[in-house]
């Protein structure tokens, strides 16, 4: 029996780590200093501005699954493209360059859900949006101070 325990097993607007960013606002759900997961980190992405972008970027040794919840968004996994409605969603094979676009005129709403939670290395995102092909394929909305 294991007897290590979450520290906690509901996560509510007030317990959750709320972080605002350009391509919206952040809500992390599932994370180390939440729920102490062993495979999953969850975060919630509201607010995704119409023409508003997560440019291209990959995470090092970690799946990822994009699930929309509210909007279209212009998902990006590698050099394919698909236009994604709500109920639909991506997935990410680790380490591939992807970028998810607001290519609707409402704000998107998204989870991000990636695994596992250590993945022997301490990088998490690596920016690629201004490498070939990724900055032909999908010029990146600039964010200046990001």
């Amino acid at each position: 029996m294991n007897l290590t325990q979450p520290l906690t097993p509901f996560v509510t607007a007030a317990n959750a780590r709320h972080l605002d960013l350009p391509w919206g606002q952040h809500a992390f759900l599932s994370w180390d200093d939440i729920t102490k997961p062993e495979q999953l980190l969850l975060v919630r992405v509201s607010g995704m501005p119409a023409g508003e972008a997560h440019n291209f970027h990959y995470h090092p040794g970690r799946e990822e699954l994009i699930y929309v919840v509210k909007g279209s968004v212009t998902q990006w996994v590698g050099t394919e493209k698909k236009v994604l409605n709500p109920g639909e969603m991506a997935f990410i094979p680790a380490g591939l360059p992807h970028t998810t676009i607001n290519s609707g005129t409402e704000p998107a709403e998204f989870l991000a859900i990636l695994g596992p939670v250590s993945n022997g290395s301490e990088t998490f995102t690596v920016d690629c949006f201004h490498e070939e092909p990724w900055k032909s394929l999908a010029p990146p909305v600039p964010h200046p101070g990001i």
